[in-house]
């Protein structure tokens, strides 16, 4: 079975609707299909409920998560809530690449050029046509990247 790296990729704010059992199906067939190493970018949203899904699967499978978090005190703006559950997870994590010091203009892109560069598949939740996702998902598509869309039918309005 070939292994690969899957970089994770989706929105800050999610519908109340989001469907957290596609998310966590959708992980675990990448794991069963030989995704060995994850990369998150450790943002509120999406990255952070990937992140919580994958540790619940690091019970029943073997693989390596690595947090890419673009600035050291990223987590400083985030609520109190989700910036407990980012300690947690990250502690739970393999290793943390951080990739600027400080807050820099362009450190998020930076962050999402390096996942998509070092990766083989994006997983993305991306609904519309701006933003760092949106602009994540066009870079892999020039590196010529596999993505895979939740919901599948990867409908971008």
């Amino acid at each position: 079975m070939k292994r690969f790296t899957c970089a994770l990729t989706g929105h800050r704010e999610l519908p109340a609707n989001f469907d957290n059992k596609l998310l966590y199906d959708t992980l675990e067939s990448l794991l069963i299909a030989g995704c060995d190493t994850f990369m998150c970018g450790m943002a509120e949203g999406f990255d952070l409920l990937a992140l919580e899904l994958l540790i619940e699967l690091k019970d029943r499978y073997r693989f390596y998560v690595e947090a890419c978090v673009p600035f050291e005190g990223q987590e400083r703006t985030f609520s109190e809530k989700n910036r407990q559950k980012y300690f947690d997870l990250l502690a739970r994590c393999d290793r943390e690449t951080v990739l600027f010091d400080a807050y820099r203009k362009g450190c998020f892109l930076a962050r999402d050029r390096y996942m998509v560069d070092l990766c083989d598949v994006v997983l993305a939740y991306c609904t519309k046509s701006t933003g760092g996702t949106y602009y994540t998902v066009s870079y892999a598509e020039s590196k010529r990247k596999q993505i895979r869309f939740l919901p599948p039918s990867g409908e971008i309005v």
